[in-house]
């Protein structure tokens, strides 16, 4: 095959255009994530202590002190493995409501989530 009829051939199979299709898609891809907040693990402390978002959002919980800790919500399932340094935990809310969270290794750091509508 020469060069021009390869080139013929992509055009009638409509590769050109699923290439297209495909890359106008990927924004949307992101979108399809839902919303995403962070909370910090560091000198023994949740940052922000109180996080407030809305339904839907995960939540993703990264250590960054050289010890590792946990993520354990009083009065609900919600329970993280052991977080070592740089590492992370996420959960997704689907609820509404108020999250109470401990550190299950350290329990005198505690943060809250806040869900809402």
């Amino acid at each position: 095959m020469t060069k021009s009829t390869e080139t013929g051939l992509l055009a009638r199979t409509g590769l050109p255009r699923l290439a297209l299709a495909l890359l106008l898609l990927l924004p949307l891809g992101a979108l399809a994530e839902g919303p995403k907040a962070d909370v910090k693990i560091d000198n023994f402390t949740f940052s922000p202590n109180t996080l407030t978002v809305r339904k839907g959002t995960a939540v993703t919980w990264t250590n960054h002190d050289d010890i590792p800790h946990s993520i354990v919500a009083i009065g609900s399932s919600m329970r993280s493995k052991t977080i070592d340094t740089d590492d992370t935990f996420s959960y997704q809310f689907d609820k509404a409501g108020t999250f109470n969270y401990i550190c299950g290794l350290h329990p005198h750091m505690k943060g809250t989530v806040v869900v809402t509508e």
